[in-house]
C-alpha cells in the first residue's frame, strides 16, 4: 500500500482547468443577465415611487396653491403709527391676486423688518384667505437735528426721530401727528458717530441730552412737551430751550435739583407775571435770572430746592 502523490504540475494544470471552466462566456451572460434584472426592479420601484410622489405633488398643488379658495382676500394688520396696508403691500412686495400659500411669511417679515420706524413684526397665514401681520413700531422720544451733516431742526415726514433706545429713524407720515410736539436733539456733526436710520446713535453728546430729557420728564409727566430743544454747548454745560422761549443753562449732571429749580422759577414768573429769557441752573443758590422787556415784578433769586420736596410743600412754608 502506498499513497498516490500528486505532483505539482499536476495540481496547476487543475487549477487552471477550474479557472477556464469558471470565466466560460455562458456563466458570465448569466450573471449579466441577472444584475440587469436586478436593476431593472430597482428602476420600476424608484419609477412607482417618483409617480407616486409625482402625483401627491399635484395633488397638493390642486388642492392648496391652485384652489382659487385660497386666494388673498384680506391683510389683517393690527392698528400702529407707522404703516397702512397699502405701505404694507408695497413694502413686502405682496402680490394681492396670489394665492395664500405662494405667500412666504417668512420673507413678509422679513422685507418689514428692513423699515427702520418698526421695532418688531411677525406675519401668519390664516385660511382660508388672510395674512395677519402684527407690527410693533418704535416710540420716538425727540426729534435729531444736526445742519452740519444736513439734518435741518423741521418736525415733517421724513426728518429723523430717535427712540428712547437711541435708534434713528425718518418720521412716517402716520407718526406726525403724535411725534410733532416732541423735543428737538441738536448734535455735531461726528465721522466717527454718523447718524443712520436704523441704527443706533452713539454720539456721546445724546446720552447726555436723554438724561436731561429723563430727568424733566421724572419731575413732569407733561415736560417732554413745554421742552422745545436741547443741546450740550460746550464741555461741561447744556441749553435747554422751553416754548415759551426760556433759555435754560444746565451742567451735566445734577440735573433733579436743576429741574426742580427751572420749575419753581417758571410757576413764579407765571404767578407775578413776567416773562424769563435767560435762567443758569448750575449754581445751587442764587440762581441768575433775565426777563423779558420791561418786567413788571421782579424775578427771584432762587435758593437751593431740595429734589425731595414736592410743590405742594414748598407752597406751605
Amino acid at each position: 500500500m502506498f499513497k498516490r502523490q500528486t505532483t505539482r504540475s499536476r495540481r496547476s494544470t487543475h487549477s487552471k482547468v477550474l479557472e477556464v471552466r469558471v470565466m466560460s462566456p455562458r456563466i458570465a451572460w448569466l450573471g449579466a443577465l441577472r444584475v440587469a434584472g436586478s436593476l431593472t426592479k430597482l428602476a420600476c420601484i424608484l419609477a412607482v415611487i417618483a409617480g407616486i410622489g409625482w402625483g401627491g405633488w399635484q395633488g397638493i398643488q390642486h388642492a392648496f396653491y391652485n384652489n382659487p379658495d385660497f386666494r388673498l382676500q384680506v391683510i389683517d394688520l393690527n392698528a400702529n403709527p407707522v404703516i397702512d396696508e397699502v405701505e404694507l403691500v408695497k413694502a413686502a412686495e405682496i402680490d394681492l391676486s396670489a394665492n395664500l400659500f405662494k405667500i412666504d411669511v417668512k420673507e413678509v417679515e422679513r422685507k418689514l423688518k428692513c423699515l427702520p420706524e418698526i421695532a418688531e413684526v411677525h406675519a401668519e397665514r390664516h385660511l382660508p384667505g388672510t395674512l395677519m401681520v402684527r407690527v410693533t413700531a418704535r416710540t420716538p422720544w425727540a426729534w435729531i437735528s444736526c445742519p452740519a451733516a444736513g439734518l435741518p431742526e423741521v418736525r415733517r415726514p421724513g426728518a429723523m426721530l430717535v427712540d428712547h433706545d437711541g435708534i434713528a429713524y425718518p418720521c412716517p407720515v402716520l407718526q406726525l401727528e403724535s411725534a410733532v410736539r416732541l423735543p428737538s436733539i441738536q448734535l455735531p456733526a461726528s465721522k466717527g458717530n454718523p447718524i443712520i436710520a436704523g441704527k443706533r446713535i452713539n454720539h456721546p453728546e445724546l446720552a447726555h441730552c436723554f438724561h436731561l430729557l429723563d430727568s424733566a420728564c421724572e419731575a413732569d409727566a407733561e415736560a417732554i412737551h413745554w421742552i422745545d430743544s436741547v443741546k450740550q454747548t460746550n464741555e461741561w454745560s447744556m441749553l435747554l430751550t422751553t416754548r415759551q422761549g426760556i433759555a435754560a443753562t444746565f451742567g451735566l449732571g445734577d440735573h433733579t435739583r436743576q429741574i426742580a429749580n427751572l420749575r419753581a422759577a417758571m410757576e413764579h414768573a407765571s404767578q407775578k407775571g413776567y416773562a424769563i429769557e435767560t435762567i443758569n441752573l448750575i449754581p445751587k443758590r442764587n440762581v441768575p435770572i433775565t426777563v423779558h422787556g420791561d418786567a413788571r415784578a421782579t424775578p427771584p433769586l432762587i435758593a437751593e430746592t431740595r429734589p425731595t420736596e414736592t410743590r405742594e410743600k414748598r407752597r406751605t412754608r
